[in-house]
């Protein structure tokens, strides 16, 4: 779908790819109002096992939401550690698709363009809520791979919104703190409101 003037609407942290790997632990994602995602995450020090498995649990998190990124605060892991697939899952010949998983340790912008976009966001942490986000057009991510090997590159489009986003999540930030005091605290209330009733 698109709108006039903007790019085609796209939903952050949501998809329908297939789970791809094999079979790890599928983690529970916290929700609003849930005070961890305001937390900032912590560095990571050493690409351990440990992290190896974290991200593989982040990734069959993901594809099981659906989502098309997680970031570790997420799954109540205060680390800096984010996973991501925007593949367009292209059927190959035999009608599977074409997943891309990505896994992004310590990431950081490290260049913003002047340039601004706008997409429709979504997040596994707010479920089934979705408002258009302005941000820049063009962004430079350095970060680590699971070698510990240190990458820069350059992002644009849903790429770009996505890192963004999910970098946000690794500061206490939520999509929805860029949106008006009104929206945002309507927001607020409904999701306070759900997790009172849950808890009855």
């Amino acid at each position: 779908m698109a709108r006039t003037g903007l790019p085609a609407v796209r939903w952050i942290d949501r998809s329908h790819g297939p789970a791809y790997i094999a079979r790890m632990a599928i983690r529970e994602i916290i929700v609003l109002p849930d005070k961890q995602l305001r937390l900032v995450s912590k560095p990571i020090e050493k690409v351990s096992s440990d992290i190896r498995k974290l991200a593989d649990d982040m990734l069959e998190t993901m594809y099981d939401a659906p989502g098309i990124g997680l970031a570790a605060i997420q799954i109540a892991e205060p680390l800096r550690l984010v996973t991501m697939d925007i593949s367009k899952r292209e059927k190959d010949e035999d009608g599977e698709s074409k997943p891309h998983p990505r896994v992004f340790i310590n990431p950081e912008i490290v260049a913003a363009s002047e340039e601004l976009s706008v997409y429709e966001e979504g997040c596994l942490s707010i479920p089934e809520y979705y408002e258009e986000v302005e941000r820049p057009a063009r962004v430079r991510v350095r970060y680590l791979d699971l070698d510990g090997k240190t990458h820069e590159e350059d992002a644009e489009g849903l790429f770009a919104t996505c890192i963004q986003h999910e970098i946000d999540h690794l500061n206490g930030v939520l999509f929805v703190d860029y949106l008006s005091k009104l929206k945002r605290d309507r927001v607020m209330k409904k999701f306070t409101k759900a997790a009172r009733l849950a808890a009855k």
